[in-house]
């Protein structure tokens, strides 16, 4: 009975070993085989033998894995705070190196990731940031996989997936996109006007060469007129045809009435002159009275064919 108990912990122990021994790798897989903790092969896809207590296996995925990028902190060049996150795509093309060379490869890339993303993008503006998006994921790409490539993993493809900004940013931004709308559609709108002035100018030198032209565009206009069911008419006259009318009624081109000569004026009756004011009190200055030596001159006596002065004659 002893004997058959020692004989089957024999069989269990040899299937235990002989199950160690076996390992089955995917077509996605690679084993790095290490020998007495010596690096002695790397095992390919299938059924793999390894020695039972000497041989360690460790299996490396060669498949492309998607890190994401935490949110980061981000100050730009010209001092506006963000927040970005991004993606980035690696894969492993050296299992020996990766295993190798650095601790943990997916903790140390998403090291990287994360420190690349804010040295890079806090060199770039604001407007680089949102508009130059393409380049700078082409120099995240380039930064990181220089620095991962010792550890034998390639990086494909960085992203910046998001740019969070604060709140007065986003309204600063909409004002400046409001106000570029705005600009270019003024700036059609006065393009729209120089090429109707021109069209407008092109087709008044057309019909400057045929007078009747202009007649069959009133004609056509009116004829736009009557399609609406309008009750009010308006007929263009020449202008040729209303000058001719204000002449036969006697009014000038204006409108208003013919100027008509006037009469001149005679001389203007002398005025009396104003006396002068005092400056001290304000009063007009009077004359000075007449004193002794001062008297007017008496008027000469009448001759014989001179009239009498007035009051003089019979009848006064």
């Amino acid at each position: 009975m002893a004997g058959l108990i020692v004989v089957g912990i024999v069989v269990l122990g040899a299937l235990f070993i002989w199950a160690s021994a076996i390992r089955i790798l995917r077509e996605y897989e690679r084993g790095v085989v290490f020998r007495l903790g010596r690096l002695v092969a790397l095992k390919g896809p299938g059924l793999r033998f390894l020695i039972p207590i000497v041989d360690q296996m460790v299996r490396v995925d060669l498949r492309t894995v998607t890190l994401n990028v935490p949110p980061q902190e981000v100050i730009t060049k010209d001092n506006v705070t963000v927040r970005v996150n991004a993606v980035a795509y690696f894969r492993v093309i050296e299992p020996n190196k990766a295993i190798t060379e650095v601790e943990n490869y997916l903790i140390a890339t998403s090291q990287i990731a994360q420190t690349t993303l804010r040295s890079v993008l806090g060199k770039a503006e604001l407007d680089a940031l949102l508009t130059e998006r393409e380049r700078l994921n082409q120099e995240l790409q380039a930064i990181i996989d220089d620095q991962t490539e010792p550890w034998g993993i390639k990086v494909s493809t960085v992203e910046v997936k998001d740019v969070e900004l604060p709140q007065d940013m986003q309204r600063a931004i909409a004002l400046q996109a409001q106000a570029e709308r705005e600009r270019r559609a003024k700036i059609i709108g006065s393009e729209g006007e120089y090429q109707a002035a021109q069209k407008l100018s092109d087709a008044a030198d057309i019909i400057s060469q045929n007078p009747a032209t202009l007649q069959l565009r009133y004609l056509q206009t009116l004829l736009q007129m009557g399609v609406n069911q309008n009750t009010t008419i308006v007929f263009p006259l020449p202008i040729e045809l209303m000058n001719a009318f204000s002449k036969w009624t006697g009014e000038d081109g204006d409108g208003g009435e013919r100027s008509r000569p006037k009469p001149p004026r005679g001389p203007m009756p002398d005025l009396p002159e104003m006396p002068e004011i005092d400056p001290d009190t304000g009063a007009p200055v009077l004359g000075e009275d007449p004193g002794p030596g001062n008297e007017p001159p008496e008027p000469p006596p009448p001759g014989p064919g001179d009239p009498p002065p007035p009051g003089t004659g019979p009848g006064a």
